[in-house]
């Protein structure tokens, strides 16, 4: 069994010795722990200070792609270095690592796919009040979104099996927590939860400039994310706002013209406006049938995108973007050895040495003596 933690890292060259400090290199239940930074095109030194403090994996992204661009490139190379569990912690230090062990004991026994750090948000002192009243909303949305009972929706802190972890896709450009819970309680991933402790802050944070920002970001995130998951439930309520007040006002008009025609026309008003949010309603009415249709659509979107992940593991592609850490030489961009290092076929392990780990689940390639059975795709087969 082998464990890999993965940071997703910007410009964290401060930060980040006394993160790698606090992770372990041995967890019950797992043969290897290994650690994997993913770099969001920091400008500092961050790649040189993991590998200096013992980094074994780097994904080194071209350009800075976002929190949730970052994640996933981290579980994508995870997956192919042959993970079986990845946790997903930050670079600011805010988890404590010791709580790893505890993180993946669900996963371990059998219990979970996914499992969520609780940080009791409540009990966080530095923790604003519009915050914490924003993050008990959010994740009651998100609870009601994904029928989980995850009580921190916002926490990075979690652990993947290899089956959840291949399910899993964030398509957000701002932020991946949300957005994969509800997508977990979809896809009818096992999720838990178990509490932990959070230590106290090194900086500020980078997603948020503000409280103000903070509450506007998350708000529009939740709403976002809840409409394209339950975009019937979003817009027909939409709709009935919109039009009970209309018929309310088609009412109104209609009493004043039975009881008497020529003052009715004093009342038209009541008409228009209730024509006017009739034809919302209509309009709300017609997206929630609209986004329905797409949430089909992008459930048949998930199962090839998994189905692609399991062939790409099936083959050994290798992770994008990747380099070796700490515990591998790097080659120079010619692919011959550097001076004084010994050619592949002298190392140990022979030519294979030095090249990204293959995935923990290698399979046997049918060669060109065999064909597929009639009747079954040569995927399948």
């Amino acid at each position: 069994m082998k464990l890999i933690i993965q940071i997703p890292c910007f410009n964290e060259e401060a930060q980040l010795p006394l993160t790698l400090s606090r992770l372990p290199r041995e967890v019950a239940g797992f043969d290897v722990v290994e650690w994997l930074i993913v770099d969001d095109g920091s400008a500092d030194r961050t790649i040189e200070v993991a590998r200096a403090e013992g980094v074994d994996h780097v994904v080194r992204l071209t350009n800075h792609k976002g929190l949730a661009a970052a994640f996933q490139a981290g579980l994508d190379a995870g997956l192919k270095l042959g993970a079986d569990v990845i946790v997903n912690t930050d670079a600011d230090n805010q988890y404590d690592g010791s709580d790893i062990p505890k993180l993946v004991a669900p996963i371990i026994r059998g219990e979970a796919d996914m499992v969520v750090g609780d940080r009791q948000v409540q009990t966080i002192e530095h923790f604003s009040a519009g915050k914490k009243v924003l993050q008990r909303l959010g994740s009651w949305v998100v609870r009601h979104a994904s029928s989980t009972e995850i009580p921190d929706s916002t926490s990075g802190f979690r652990a993947y099996n290899r089956e959840a972890a291949l399910q899993v896709q964030a398509v957000s450009k701002f932020t991946y927590t949300l957005e994969t819970i509800i997508q977990a309680g979809k896809l009818l991933v096992a999720v838990d939860q178990v509490p932990i402790d959070t230590n106290p802050k090194t900086r500020e944070s980078r997603l948020f400039p503000s409280t103000a920002a903070y509450v506007r970001r998350n708000a529009l995130s939740i709403f976002r994310v809840y409409s394209q998951y339950q975009p019937l439930k979003v817009f027909w309520t939409g709709a009935l706002i919109t039009g009970i007040p209309a018929l309310a006002l088609f009412l109104r008009f209609l009493v004043y013209f039975i009881a008497d025609p020529h003052s009715a026309r004093g009342h038209v008003q009541s008409l228009i406006a209730g024509a006017v949010l009739f034809n919302a309603a209509m309009l709300l009415g017609s997206l929630g049938v609209i986004g329905d249709l797409l949430d089909a659509q992008r459930t048949l979107s998930q199962r090839t995108f998994e189905r692609v992940r399991r062939i790409e593991l099936q083959l050994g592609v290798l992770p994008s973007h990747y380099e070796p850490g700490a515990a591998a030489t790097p080659r120079p961009a010619d692919g011959r050895p550097a001076e004084g290092q010994p050619a592949d076929a002298e190392r140990p392990g022979g030519a294979d040495a030095g090249r990204a780990p293959a995935p923990g689940r290698p399979v046997e390639v049918p060669g060109p003596e065999r064909e597929p059975s009639r009747g079954m795709s040569a995927i399948d087969a």
